[in-house]
């Protein structure tokens, strides 16, 4: 008796599919809700998953594993047989088999435990993290139902591979002990980057159906449906009573500033992205507080000492905000708008209606556009001409880069990451483009990494401009430096940026350092020496 897809009753192909996309579906939504319960790290999960991936492929290379986990299966199978008494090759058996193959694939597939912990991140699972973990599992099943039905109709036609099944096995089982190794050492990963850097158009054409006009009306409609309270046809805007401290005012209540238009702005201070928006919606305040229009900055933090309010208060000085922003530390109000983005614009009318959304830079004056048509709502005459402010012409560069194990990708150097431990890495003998990479002792934590005196990182990136969250906290023994020092190398004098000086990036608070600056888009490559212990990186981002 073997347990394998080539074997078994007509049926058993099927019950393989069900049990699969059950299995799938329920430990999917079961793994992302224990993930978030106790932190623990999607990777030990995978690391788990590939564990397994070798048990199994040592049972087809070694008979007596492979006749235990025969043993095993057939007890299970009774379970689901009727009466204990249906063959193991039925439907019972091949749901069992099913549910074991959704078990074990769940922690390995990347894209669709992002999305479904991404869902999970801010709010409980949902009918939608559901009905998008089951659409993921049906895509899935059908190509594994072709080659199991595939395989046995070519048993039945070729005697051959019936009577070497046993050495067809073999060959399997070491298939997947090689593959399962690879994924260890990020084989998988590299081959993803590889391919992509090769064919960057890869897939395109299966995402295009997104770009479809009746699409993006419907994506429209359910992102409202999302995030409005509706009454009538107004999108009832959620008020700031859930947020924390509020600084350039005491607490305002929305429906108290009915009649007058209001501008929310998320945002976080060490995005370059909203730092970015912070000339434009100081203008606006400036412009139009008197006609009527009183702007909301909710501050809701993406890395953890965003959360101090001091650091808070600092930036609003350092980027002449006077407007009222409340804290969002713990994306209460960040959830009641059901919102994605940083930076990102809600319009509110005299009524307290969400008459406009905008997410992201650009698009300016369309914004003040929108602003002045509300104002001219109140009554009163509000000014048609736009504000003359120059805006930031992106070009294609590197994405946003983190540096923590949390958000990491695109690292480059030879060892792989090692968590929350002091490991040394070397940078391999060719650093990509968008890659980055460690040199010398580094403790990779979550949300950033920390180097020893004399570590080093290799940053190979396209763009414009550099920049990089960093804070000094330094620790007990780290010495009696006043500052973290850190040392450019690759770039001329001409191109530093505002926080380089002499070739030195002075780190003493908590924010986003301007590192680079050169006067045309290119692929460059720079390394950054640290001269003493106690600094903290987060993430590059570029212009």
């Amino acid at each position: 008796m073997k347990v394998t897809s080539t074997s078994g009753g007509k049926r058993r192909p099927f019950a393989i599919v069900v049990g699969f996309v059950l299995s799938f579906v329920f430990f999917t939504l079961a793994l992302t809700t224990i993930v978030k319960a106790t932190g623990l790290d999607g990777e030990v999960l995978r690391n788990v998953a590939i564990g397994v991936l070798i048990f199994f492929g040592v049972s087809l290379l070694i008979p007596k594993f492979q006749l235990w986990m025969e043993i095993l299966f057939s007890k299970l199978a009774g379970k689901f047989s009727k009466a204990g008494k249906e063959e193991q090759g039925g439907f019972g058996g091949g749901v069992v088999i099913g549910l074991s193959l959704g078990l074990l694939w769940t922690p390995c597939v990347g894209p669709i435990m992002a999305g479904v912990l991404a869902l999970a991140a801010t709010s409980s699972v949902t009918l939608q993290a559901v009905f998008i973990t089951l659409a993921y599992a049906l895509g899935t099943a059908l190509p594994m139902f072709g080659i199991i039905y595939g395989g046995r109709r070519l048993l039945e036609k070729v005697p051959f591979l019936l009577r070497n099944t046993g050495r067809i096995q073999k060959v399997f089982g070491v298939i997947i002990i090689l593959v399962a190794v690879g994924m260890f050492y990020g084989v998988d990963r590299k081959f993803q980057a590889y391919v992509l850097e090769k064919f960057p158009f890869y897939g395109s054409g299966l995402t295009a159906i997104e770009d479809l006009d009746i699409v993006n009306d419907q994506l429209k409609e359910l992102g409202m449906r999302e995030e409005e309270v509706v009454a009538g046809e107004c999108r009832v805007a959620p008020g700031f009573e859930e947020g924390g401290e509020w600084l350039n005012s005491a607490p305002l209540v929305l429906e108290e500033l009915r009649g007058k238009v209001v501008l929310v702005d998320f945002w976080t201070y060490t995005c370059v992205n909203c730092i970015r928006t912070f000339p434009h919606v100081t203008a606006w305040d400036e412009k139009y507080r008197d006609d009527g229009l009183v702007i909301v900055g909710v501050h809701t933090p993406e890395f953890e000492f965003e959360k101090s309010k001091e650091n808070v208060a600092g930036a609003l000085k350092d980027y002449g905000i006077e407007y009222p922003v409340v804290q969002d530390n713990d994306y209460k109000i960040w959830r009641s708008y059901n919102n994605r983005y940083w930076p990102a614009h809600y319009f509110i009318d005299k009524d307290g209606c969400i008459r406009h959304t905008h997410f992201g830079e650009g698009k300016y004056d369309e914004s003040e556009r929108v602003i002045q048509e509300l104002l001219s709502e109140l009554g009163d005459e509000v000014s048609s001409e736009v504000l003359d402010i120059e805006e930031y012409k992106g070009e294609e560069r590197t994405p946003e880069t983190y540096l923590g194990y949390g958000r990491m990708e695109r690292f480059g150097s030879v060892e792989n990451v090692v968590q929350d431990e002091w490991k040394k890495y070397s940078v391999p003998s060719a650093l990509e483009v968008d890659h980055f990479a460690f040199v010398g002792e580094w403790l990779v934590g979550r949300e950033y990494s920390q180097p020893k005196e004399g570590s080093r990182l290799i940053l190979n990136f396209e763009g414009k401009e550099v920049f990089l969250v960093m804070r000094w906290e330094p620790w007990e023994g780290a010495g009696i430096a006043e500052t973290g020092s850190v040392l450019l190398h690759g770039v001329d004098e001409d191109n530093y940026g505002e926080d380089v000086h002499g070739g030195i990036i002075d780190v003493f608070g908590d924010r986003l350092y301007k590192l680079v600056k050169f006067e045309e888009n290119g692929v460059h490559e720079i390394e950054l020496e640290f001269l003493n212990e106690g600094v903290e990186v987060y993430a590059f981002t570029f212009g």
